[in-house]
């Protein structure tokens, strides 16, 4: 078996980088709390940048190019935000078929008023009609986002990164 030019010490090695979209929508501040969290995360993960943008600025390019993506929405009436149905609404013809989104590794966080189900659910839905793929729970804030839940978003932002890095996601 011939060796890589790479390991053979002709090129340098080039470290992977996972690159991770998380994109939100807030109103009060909370989601954006866990928003944030979640890319403090994928900071601390070696090798791994995020990008952290509103669900409003966000586009199909950015979602075609990032490693794995994170959905951060409030609980509406038992439903997603409206900015996160726009920009699913804005992005879904021009990605449901794309082959750099199948499979892409993706996960939700909610922030509820209530008990988060029917965002999740909504928004399950809608990443499956992509074919994203999901690689770690939903995880739902019910009520007042305290410093636990900002650990667990922490947590779950390196995660990704380390996952996507390992090629486990």
């Amino acid at each position: 078996m011939r060796e890589s030019p790479a390991r053979a010490g002709l090129i340098p090695e080039v470290p992977v980088m996972a690159h991770i979209l998380v994109t939100f929508h807030s109103q009060t501040g909370n989601t954006e709390k866990m928003a944030r969290a979640v890319a403090d995360g994928v900071a601390l993960a070696r090798d791994a940048r995020v990008n952290l943008k509103r669900a409003l600025e966000t586009t199909a390019g950015d979602i075609r190019d990032c490693d794995a993506v994170v959905f951060c929405s409030p609980e509406y009436f038992g439903y997603m935000s409206g900015a996160m149905k726009d920009l699913f609404d804005r992005t879904y013809e021009e990605l449901k078929d794309d082959p750099q989104t199948v499979k892409k590794p993706c996960c939700i966080v909610i922030s509820a008023g209530n008990d988060g189900s029917g965002a999740v659910r909504h928004m399950e839905r809608i990443c499956k009609g992509y074919r994203f793929k999901k690689v770690q729970n939903p995880l739902v804030c019910k009520g007042p986002v305290t410093p636990d839940i900002l650990v667990l978003c922490k947590e779950l932002g390196e995660t990704i990164a380390e996952g996507v890095n390992a090629g486990i996601f």
